[in-house]
């Protein structure tokens, strides 16, 4: 049983999945920053992006303060955040990511070496 243990802990799964866990802690603090400065920009669009009040309703016959009442709208105000942040992460890091891996796989496309030249070269002189 524990020979099992130490072996599902070993898989590269399990440390993979640990060190992603870490590195995601540590980079929420940029993600974050970024999704606070497109909320900023949100607000001063189109005012406070805040649906908590739509749809409200109560069970109760006379609801008398804010616990009285249900709030269907905090789930669209979360969905629209789950969102901004998604944008946020895919726009501002995964795109740039992106286009660097492209640009630096188009540099590693290397010149065929000089071996390879002189056999393209005799099997056209063979051709011909």
């Amino acid at each position: 049983m524990l020979k099992g243990f130490k072996e599902f802990i070993s898989q590269g799964n399990v440390i993979d999945l640990a060190i992603a866990f870490i590195m995601g802690a540590a980079f929420k603090p940029i993600v974050d920053k970024v999704t606070e400065v497109l909320m900023a920009i949100i607000g001063q669009l189109i005012g406070s992006p805040n649906f908590d009040d739509v749809g409200k309703f109560s069970l109760l016959s006379n609801p008398t303060d804010a616990a009285d009442y249900i709030y269907p709208g905090t789930i669209v105000t979360a969905a629209i955040n789950f969102l901004l942040v998604a944008a946020a992460v895919y726009f501002f890091m995964v795109v740039p990511m992106n286009k660097m891996r492209a640009r630096k796989a188009v540099e590693e496309v290397a010149a065929p070496t000089e071996t390879e030249l002189l056999g393209e070269i005799r099997d056209l002189l063979a051709s011909k």
